[in-house]
């Protein structure tokens, strides 16, 4: 699907990988941007259109879904990082978690599918290279990610009758706030935001983002050992 004249959502578009998808969106000549925050305040681009929404809220989400229905590309960007091992981590944290990651984009999914489908248009998640293995302090997130994937496939498969394309982006360490502690090679938003629109202009069904995550999905054809041998 083309980005030039389109219309394109991005939910958490005021920071980090959201942040260079709508400025991406804009450089490739989409007719409009809308950069989706809780905050819209918290939207700097002077040319987006900042927009309400917590992807938690299903009010947000309605009425952000009634007012949007020009969107062809939905980006579900937005996500959160809480942290820890499942073992000892309150649940609340956990569950926390699996909202924004997994059922905030699903919630949104849902509501932009009608949307999407009369626009004959495209979805991409951005997912993690962590959807398909577990770090130390990243159990419950990689847990998050792995269902948001699944997730990713099934509207592929229901999408499809509708004409809206699908993809599913899964990216490693990437330089953003969320792992900002970590000193591991990160891949720059910008790199990732290229490739996400890449992947939408070729309909692509998966876009694999840096050698992280390259590594992670060739680890699954592996023995399990290799990821979570002996330590």
């Amino acid at each position: 699907m083309r980005i030039e004249d389109a219309t394109v959502l991005v939910t958490g578009g005021n920071r980090g990988i959201g942040k260079s998808l709508v400025a991406e969106a804009l450089a490739r000549g989409a007719r409009k941007v809308y950069a989706a925050a809780r905050n819209p305040e918290a939207v700097t681009n002077p040319d987006a259109v900042p927009v309400a929404l917590d992807i938690t809220d299903p009010a947000s989400i309605t009425a952000a879904a009634e007012r949007l229905t020009d969107v062809d590309i939905l980006i579900n960007n937005a996500g959160v990082h809480l942290g820890g091992e499942i073992l000892v981590d309150e649940l609340d944290k956990i569950r926390r978690e699996m909202e924004v990651n997994y059922f905030g984009p699903l919630q949104v999914s849902r509501a932009f599918a009608p949307i999407l489908a009369a626009n004959n248009g495209h979805l991409l998640t951005i997912n993690s290279g962590l959807s398909w293995a577990v770090v130390p302090d990243y159990s419950s997130y990689s847990a998050t990610k792995a269902a948001s994937w699944m997730m990713t496939n099934a509207l592929r498969l229901e999408l499809v009758a509708h004409g809206v394309g699908v993809t599913s982006l899964h990216v490693g360490w990437t330089d953003t706030d969320m792992v900002a502690h970590r000193s591991d090679e990160k891949v720059p938003p910008a790199q990732v935001a290229r490739e996400a629109f890449a992947g939408i202009e070729a309909d692509a069904l998966e876009v694999v983002v840096g050698e992280g995550a390259s590594q992670l999905k060739a680890a699954l054809a592996l023995d399990p050992s290799v990821l979570y041998g002996a330590r």
